[in-house]
């Protein structure tokens, strides 16, 4: 057993403080903005005297994107990133509260002067001046969780250094418990806010938000990158330096060109730009086809253009590795659009999705059938992929189809990237490289290595069955003979199914037991009938009816069972 220390016990009083406080105030911040509705049954939430009763007349007129953009941006980094997270899952909140939540800014001031030196320091062991040959202590990029600044190595190399701002994470940490906390009360309490699983959703950004306050993760991810396009001379990543790196401060090469979002395109043709535009797309097509790892964030303050054409790629913390299972079923729904083929289209999105009840895949391929009308006298060149997304993923939403993380980001990143490519070049159409892409990754999975692979899971995965099959068989049986054997059935909606079949089965024996009343004139009796027998007829028919009615409101809402 451990027994704690004074300081121990007062520490954990302290923070258990602060995160009270921190509670109440994320609720008291969520009832202002006119949230209060759609809180679950939280600790305190009762006490909505101390909270204010409502949002007042001017956030009320305000939309619910904007009230929602406002009450995350005055909670905070963790907050803010949470938002911006969701603005990426229009498929969750819908393209109107989606293009709002994009609209926070998760820019802070720096740090006072000397905590990043500090940290450096304490990181790393020695003060920055005794590291770098110079260090600009101001720096010249500032985010929520870090700052950048420039500085030169002993050797020479201009690099930069990215350092972690101090108290962030544990301020981050405490708001990521709350916020699971409030997840698991939604799933349970949450009405149709369950529906977005909330759990899964927080589960997603907690492990995301975590990854991005480990800069191991970015150094992992940009050595990953340069050796996965080591060969290829047409795109270079920041050069990471491990020795001056540590979980909270990254020091890399410094790339020397111009940012896509400040290149002026001249009208009329220019088949440089049209060139680093294609190179850059095909980049991304190696990233997601061939390695099943991309960067997820293409937007025009992360991509450069440096000498001689080469495209630059920075900021690599954010990340998406893709499964085998995943990765085959994406480049089905990819092949199947650039085909126009609605039911191979539909059937991808309906086993990517998790559908909820009531949920109908005949609707949802209508839904698409439409869509890819829309598209379908388009050749492929003139095809905008951000506009099909955004249609897709609208009809997604309307389904309540609940999309893979994976999948979500890896279809609003190719959105972002045409978007991206567009700005260069304002003809560039991304499904004329996903085609061939997509097809030969079709092709590559009859290859004979690749069949003798999966040949060769199967078996393993049979032979871990057959083994275990009779140790099974006998444990079964053992709790047979024991009486302990039972079988646990789980039915989506089965509760009214059994209270109408209980319903049906009373009315029946109420009809049948009055009618032996009647016949035997069982007293009381008024003129030859037997009044039991009578009341248990009309008992009967009022059963009977409600039963009816029931049946028939089902029927009328939509409901199969």
């Amino acid at each position: 057993m451990k027994f704690l220390t004074t300081g121990e016990r007062h520490e954990g009083q302290t923070r258990r403080q602060r995160n009270r406080r921190r509670f109440r105030d994320i609720v008291a911040v969520a009832v202002r903005y006119g949230f209060g509705d759609h809180l679950p049954p939280l600790p305190g939430y009762r006490r909505r005297r101390w909270l204010g009763d409502s949002a007042d007349a001017d956030i009320e007129a305000m939309t619910p994107g904007v009230r929602l953009r406002l009450a995350l941006t005055e909670l905070g980094t963790t907050f803010i990133k949470f938002g911006q997270m969701l603005s990426t899952r229009a498929d969750l909140v819908g393209h109107d509260m989606a293009r709002e939540l994009a609209l926070l800014q998760s820019g802070t001031r720096p740090d006072p002067p000397g905590t990043a030196e500090a940290t450096i320091t304490r990181e790393l062991g020695r003060a920055p001046l005794e590291l770098f040959a110079s260090f600009e202590a101001v720096p010249f990029a500032s985010a929520s969780v870090a700052q950048v600044h420039h500085a030169q190595l002993q050797t020479g190399e201009h690099v930069v250094v990215k350092v972690q701002k101090t108290g962030i994470e544990e301020q981050i940490e405490a708001d990521l418990a709350i916020l699971a906390d409030v997840a698991e009360l939604l799933e349970k309490h949450g009405g149709p806010l369950k529906l977005y699983h909330p759990v899964e959703v927080v589960r997603q950004f907690t492990r995301t938000l975590r990854g991005e306050l480990d800069f191991t993760r970015e150094l992992h991810n940009l050595q990953q990158f340069g050796a996965n396009f080591a060969a290829d001379r047409t795109v270079h990543f920041p050069v990471p330096f491990p020795a001056l790196s540590t979980r909270r401060v990254l020091t890399m090469e410094r790339l020397e060109g111009v940012l896509v979002s400040r290149i002026k395109v001249l009208p009329g043709p220019n088949p440089e730009m049209d060139e680093f535009a294609r190179r850059g797309a095909n980049v991304y097509m190696e990233m997601i086809f061939r390695d099943a790892f991309y960067h997820a964030d293409p937007h025009p303050g992360n991509l450069m253009l440096l000498a001689g054409g080469v495209v630059g790629v920075l900021d690599c913390g954010m990340v998406q590795r893709l499964d085998d299972g995943l990765r085959e079923a994406i480049e089905d729904l990819l092949l199947a659009a650039v085909h126009a083929d609605a039911r191979t289209v539909t059937d991808a999105v309906w086993d990517l999705c998790t559908p909820p009840p009531g949920a109908s895949r005949e609707r949802l391929h209508a839904d698409i059938t439409e869509l890819i009308a829309e598209y379908g006298w388009q050749t492929i060149a003139q095809v905008n992929v951000g506009a099909l997304v955004n249609s897709l993923i609208d009809i997604i939403h309307s389904h309540r189809l609940f999309l893979p993380a994976g999948v979500s980001l890896l279809l609003r990143m190719l959105g972002e990237l045409e978007g991206t490519a567009r700005m260069v070049n304002p003809s560039f159409g991304l499904f004329d490289l996903i085609e061939p892409y997509a097809e030969q990754a079709a092709r590559r999975r009859l290859a004979p290595a690749r069949v003798w692979l999966h040949a060769q899971r199967g078996a393993r995965e049979w032979g871990r069955f057959v083994q275990a099959l009779p140790h099974d068989l006998n444990d079964m049986m053992q709790r047979m003979r024991t009486g302990s054997f039972s079988v646990h059935l789980d039915h989506r909606r089965l509760d009214p199914v059994v209270n109408r079949l209980v319903l049906g089965v009373l009315t029946a024996s109420v009809f049948l037991g009055s009618s032996l009343l009647w016949s035997a004139r069982a007293a009381p009796v008024a003129g030859d009938v037997s009044l039991v027998g009578a009341a248990g007829y009309l008992l009967a028919l009022v059963m009977g009816v409600g039963l009816l009615r029931a049946i028939w409101r089902s029927e009328h809402s939509g409901n199969s069972l």
